[in-house]
């Protein structure tokens, strides 16, 4: 691995760490299991957090639409997962299920940037703007879906010129062949680095 990764310009993207996804007993917790379970997500992601915290990293918070009742009324072209959200009220505003995980969540100092409604964590949000004043070139990866939320992110920070790193062993999906897809098929046509969490860590600031 020869990317290297400098606390000035490089920050640590957290994609929808909230409890419906990653605490026991969220709505989301048990489709994503087997894949987390398989390559080590729980124990990985606080590692790489706290390590990007500890390098001087910042940390942004990129995270989805929270449900509220009338949010998908009048809409012409609802796409399949923004169906699944209207069906089981995914993330709801108010509910312990959108409220951000209490390890993954945020602290002091990081950036909570706009909700996004689709699955680019960029596409009408804040997140361009607030990377660009906080002088961010390089992203690296994180959270939730790897192959929906956090792939889009990635393709779409790479389409603007940011240098992108996917965590592949801190992401988790519905389907071992989601995953695998995010990671070994579309991954390597746009992401810079895709790296473990080992690795990862070695390649940071001490």
């Amino acid at each position: 691995m020869t990317t290297t990764y400098a606390a000035a310009d490089t920050a640590l993207l957290v994609v929808d760490p909230y409890n419906d996804f990653m605490s026991e007993g969220g709505k989301l917790y048990d489709a994503t299991r087997e894949t987390a379970q398989a390559v080590g997500f729980y124990a990985n992601l606080p590692r790489v957090i706290a390590a990007a915290r500890a390098a001087s990293i910042r940390v942004f918070i990129v995270p989805h639409r929270r449900w509220r009742p009338t949010d998908y009324a009048g809409w012409l072209h609802m796409n399949p997962s923004q169906e699944g959200v209207e069906r089981l009220q995914l993330f709801a505003q108010g509910s312990w299920g959108g409220e951000f995980h209490p390890q993954f969540g945020p602290q002091p100092g990081d950036v909570v940037v706009h909700e996004h409604w689709g699955q680019s964590g960029f596409a009408n949000t804040d997140l361009d703007a607030q990377l660009k004043q906080h002088g961010i070139r390089r992203i690296i990866l994180v959270g939730m879906v790897a192959n929906t939320c956090v792939e889009s992110t990635a393709r779409f920070g790479m389409e603007l010129g940011y240098h992108v790193t996917l965590v592949k062993d801190a992401t988790a999906a519905f389907s071992a062949a989601g995953l695998h897809t995010a990671h070994e098929v579309n991954g390597p046509s746009f992401a810079h680095a895709i790296v473990s969490t080992e690795q990862l860590l070695a390649a940071l600031p001490a």
